[in-house]
């Protein structure tokens, strides 16, 4: 309680903010500015590298491409983490612990092994360069962190209300759907959350999957600062960043409304 309230804690807190946040906050004047290479704006501030991110059809097609891979892997990992935790916990076997470990194993394994046994995976089966093939490696590697959202949601869910449930005559689904669901929404809507920014900003797989045909934001990024450093990759940069605080924002909200709806 001492340290809550005692003002060096307090700012030794917003140094600390300060100084992971300051990389990040040194993009905004780059992206500024008025010269064809990455430079600060000296007197003048300029648009046109938001123009050009605008009326470039590479970069509006990456981006559509990374919006779409996000949403499409945020749904299914949301459903498949749904599914699993909600079924390893209606079944309540020894078992659990071990079905647990197997899902979190990509979440544990370095991101570079990963990607080269979904390289090789993907290979044999002919979805290399390809949108299904960039969805299930999406998925895979951000699979893990929406099973621990819906799981942390099932830790105080009494099962009292499934055998009340089932004794008013609910059957299984019934069950899942009216009663358990509705409880661990919050949980849910977690796992899509950590999904999609999972999904939307990952580059370590995509680097191994990506080709020519289908290449996300953050690839072409990539691509952009290895061959031709062009300061409408800090404009990009910016657009990403304040995408992912609106969706936190977002998200945020809905947990404080419902969690006043919850009180109330």
């Amino acid at each position: 309680m001492v340290l809550r309230s005692s003002p060096y804690m307090r700012v030794l807190l917003v140094a600390v903010l300060g100084f992971l946040t300051a990389p990040l906050l040194l993009v905004f004047p780059v992206s500024f500015t008025p010269n064809r290479y990455l430079s600060m704006p000296e007197g003048e501030w300029s648009l046109r590298h938001y123009e050009s991110f605008f009326t470039d059809p590479a970069w509006l097609g990456s981006t559509g491409s990374s919006l779409t891979i996000a949403l499409t892997t945020a749904a299914i990992c949301t459903v498949l983490a749904t599914a699993f935790v909600v079924g390893s916990w209606l079944d309540n076997s020894r078992w659990n612990k071990l079905l647990f470990a197997v899902v979190l194993l990509p979440m544990l394994a370095p991101q570079i092994v990963s990607s080269v046994i979904l390289f090789f995976l993907e290979g044999r089966i002919g979805l290399i360069d390809s949108f299904p093939g960039m969805v299930l490696a999406h998925t895979v590697m951000a699979v893990p962190y929406s099973v621990l959202a819906v799981y942390v949601s099932t830790v105080r869910l009494d099962r009292s209300m499934v055998l009340a449930s089932r004794g008013l005559g609910a059957g299984t689904w019934q069950t899942v759907l009216f009663v358990v669901v509705p409880n661990i929404r919050l949980g849910i809507v977690s796992a899509a959350f950590l999904a999609f920014i999972l999904s939307w900003e990952e580059i370590v797989v995509t680097l191994f999957i990506s080709g020519i045909n289908v290449v996300t934001l953050p690839k072409r990024i990539w691509d952009g600062l290895r061959y031709n450093v062009d300061p409408v990759i800090a404009a990009t940069a910016v657009l990403l960043m304040s995408l992912t605080v609106v969706v936190v924002i977002v998200r945020a909200l809905f947990l404080l409304h419902q969690s006043r709806r919850c009180r109330g």
